[in-house]
């Protein structure tokens, strides 16, 4: 085969994958746009939803504030765009998934799919926790915590990014049993090296509890439980799913008593 037809051979793979990448791009837009289009004309009513944990706990007759013009018109726009990726995901992992199972094993594949379809349930609990547990804990506690004689009137704007800041911090949270079994699939640790720095998992789940939930303690530790469990979940599922697990972790234990 001569230099110029090697060339023209590798060149056309490289174009066929692009073109596939690119209408695998395409159809993941698309599929978005025909669930926020929707949403947009009862997004109104979607904030209202959104909006009850805080206006359940509210004095009578306080009322949310918009602080900005364009505010009662791009917040729940905004919330509907952010619903449409979230409800949209099922699809857009499939789009990843049809571009590159291919080019995996068969074993390979028996395994992302059921990874794909079990962070995406994680993801969808991880928002419901936060919504149905965690808004109205967190707000009844601060609403509580209001001075005599001031009115708790949140600006629309502020509280959408408040609530959609939890439900991507939960949501990336329950995450945490997919992240431990791609490590131990891929032989970056094993559950017993898991096992000996448990501490300092649950210290560092209440550090990202601190930094990714407001400043109460009750919002923190909502967060740092259920991932400190999570984690212990993600440990025994890796060991269950990962063959020949125990026969590295003796070897390993075998190598250091050397």
């Amino acid at each position: 085969m001569s230099r110029k037809a090697e060339v023209n051979s590798n060149e056309q793979p490289l174009m066929a994958h692009l073109l596939e990448m690119r209408d695998r791009l395409l159809r993941i837009v698309l599929g978005l746009l025909l669930v926020f289009i929707p949403l947009t004309f009862v997004a109104r009513e979607v904030y209202t939803v959104i909006a009850t944990p805080l206006m359940a706990l509210l004095p009578e007759g306080t009322t949310m504030i918009a602080t900005e013009v364009a505010s009662p018109f791009f917040a729940p726009i905004k919330l509907a765009a952010a619903l449409a990726f979230i409800i949209s995901m099922p699809w857009t992992l499939w789009q990843a998934w049809a571009f590159i199972a291919p080019g995996l094993y068969k074993s390979e594949q028996r395994f992302v799919a059921p990874l794909m379809l079990s962070s995406t349930l994680l993801f969808y609990a991880g928002v419901a926790f936060a919504y149905f547990l965690v808004l109205p804990a967190v707000f009844g506690f601060l609403v509580g915590m209001a001075p005599e004689g001031v009115s708790v009137m949140t600006d629309i704007s502020a509280y959408l990014s408040f609530v959609l800041t939890l439900f991507i911090a939960f949501g990336l949270a329950f995450e945490t049993p997919v992240a431990i079994v791609l490590m131990v699939q891929t032989g970056l640790v094993t559950p017993a090296k898991l096992k000996s720095v448990r501490e300092y998992v649950f210290i560092g789940a209440f550090v990202l509890g601190a930094i990714f939930t407001p400043p109460d303690i009750i919002s923190q530790f909502m967060l740092a439980v259920p991932v400190y469990l999570l984690f212990e979940l993600g440990i025994f599922v890796s060991r269950w799913v990962t063959p020949g697990i125990a026969e590295v972790e003796a070897q390993q234990r075998g190598n250091g008593a050397g």
